[in-house]
């Protein structure tokens, strides 16, 4: 009895293994994308799954407790005549996504996620890229943003470095088909130590030039891959000291360098919108595009207010003293809101933490801003933003992006009651009443001279002064989240 049952046991565990076999052999591949395992050999032309077991993520509902789901962004969603995904052009920046290792200041890396074999090869950067291209497929995200030298290995030469960016793009454009492209690219002129003292506004000739040799090359390949927007962030375009810095000298330098590239964009016929990214400092003592007003001035004193528009990124607002708010509104009055780096900052860290925006107060004040920008197309919403050092599962990059993106949906859902409720628009359109009349109104246009006003306060007599109503007006604001 004992053998018999021995005997059925094998032969169960035989057809199992055959129908096992079978099925595998019918199934497309699904290993996961670890450098120990069979399907790996070849890093570059591996074809498999990053990210097995996670799904293309779908609209749920806000009652969904499914973490890999939306609960607010409902792509196709209409809002204030326009579809969800219409107002936001979500766009997922690969050199915090698929670069970031969790390192910090005071700490080794603590991301080495499965795909990764600890180099910067070509052969690496190409797998990173096929597990970019995986990414924005199961997020539902058709755009994505890079720096030359985070998708590509830096050569020994100039030359070499070239054709490492070329090998890398042409594997990029044959996976984003006609349905993705980039929001934008830019180059890295901040890392590699010849960039130490700036690109453009370097003391050395030498450094200028090879980065204007660097930015024509990412200019080229962000047009080849169907770029709408090129970013200039200048991390080292500033000073340490003023002791031994000609500040005028570099600020002319740095216009001159702008204005080639504008000229550069023209003639390779680059109808994409060129930006400039304000920053305070960091790396930088002093960097010379310290805000949104301070890059307004810049481009209106060297004549390039209507090549360029501003790039505003939430956490370096926070850095040079400002709300987001405020950021967005100073680009959008001066015609200059081209794109919005969504994230955040720790209010308690003195740093850029390029935290995931999760505050649904700040996420409707900068919708209202888009909103009364008409929206940001040819721009978007790149998540500039990375894990946090403590999150290290593969599944936490889609949880991070999930959040964003419902976090700015429920924005723009608020954004649009307030606008629909109208009592906001009313308690300042009241505030302003005075001005709409006949004295306000010549005021405005610019015809009230110092005379006629003094006549008029002679006439009224002391004015009186009415409330702000800022409490009810943060009621309001409030009461719509």
């Amino acid at each position: 009895m004992i053998r018999m049952k021995a005997g059925k046991i094998v032969v169960s565990l035989l057809c199992l293994n055959l129908v096992s076999i079978l099925v595998i052999a019918a199934s497309p591949p699904t290993c996961p994308a670890d450098v120990g395992s069979d399907c790996a050999s070849d890093s570059s032309e591996w074809k498999g799954e990053f990210f097995p077991g996670i799904p293309k993520i779908k609209y749920e509902g806000p009652s969904s407790k499914n973490p890999l789901s939306f609960k607010w962004y409902n792509a196709d969603e209409e809002i204030l005549g326009k579809k969800m995904k219409d107002w936001m052009r979500f766009s997922v920046a690969f050199w915090h996504t698929f670069r970031g290792t969790g390192g910090d200041p005071f700490g080794a890396p603590t991301k080495m996620w499965p795909w990764e074999d600890g180099t910067n090869s070509l052969a690496m950067a190409k797998r990173r890229m096929r597990a970019n291209f995986e990414f924005l497929e199961k997020l539902g995200v058709d755009k994505w943003c890079f720096h030359d030298r985070d998708i590509a290995p830096d050569g020994k030469t100039l030359e070499e470095s070239n054709a490492n960016l070329d090998e890398v793009v042409a594997l990029a454009k044959e996976l984003q088909g006609t349905k993705i492209h980039p929001l934008w690219g830019t180059s890295q002129l901040f890392h590699h130590p010849r960039y130490m003292h700036g690109g453009a506004t370097s003391p050395d000739l030498g450094v200028y030039a090879y980065s204007a040799a660097q930015v024509k090359k990412a200019m080229e390949v962000t047009h080849y891959l169907g770029g709408e927007n090129y970013v200039f962030w200048g991390g080292r375009e500033g000073y340490q000291t003023l002791l031994n810095t000609d500040m005028e000298r570099e600020l002319n330098h740095m216009a001159r360098f702008l204005e080639a590239a504008v000229a550069y964009k023209k003639k390779i016929g680059f109808n994409g919108t060129l930006l400039i990214e304000p920053k305070p400092q960091e790396p930088t003592k002093h960097q010379y595009d310290w805000d949104a007003a301070t890059a307004a001035n810049f481009l209106r004193k060297y004549g390039l207010i209507d090549e360029f528009k501003l790039n505003i990124e939430c956490n370096h607002a926070t850095l040079a003293g400002h709300s987001c708010h405020h950021e967005l509104e100073t680009a959008r009055i001066n015609g200059l809101l081209g794109n919005i780096d969504a994230n955040t900052g720790d209010p308690q860290t003195g740093w850029d933490t390029d935290q995931f925006m999760m505050d649904i107060g700040e996420a409707t004040l900068v919708m209202l801003s888009v909103i009364k920008n008409g929206g940001l197309a040819p721009g978007g919403f790149n998540f500039d933003a990375k894990l946090r050092r403590e999150s290290t599962d593969v599944e936490d990059i889609f949880i991070a992006h999930i959040a964003g993106m419902d976090t700015l949906a429920r924005g723009l859902r608020n954004a649009a009651k307030l606008i629909e409720d109208g009592s906001l628009a009313a308690l300042v359109r009241k505030r302003y009443e005075s001005f709409d009349t006949e004295i306000g109104a010549q005021i405005e246009a610019g015809k009230a001279d110092f005379d006629m006003l003094e006549k008029k306060a002679m006439q009224w007599g002391e004015p009186k002064v009415s409330s702000a109503k800022q409490e009810l007006a943060e009621m309001i604001f409030q009461a719509a989240l």
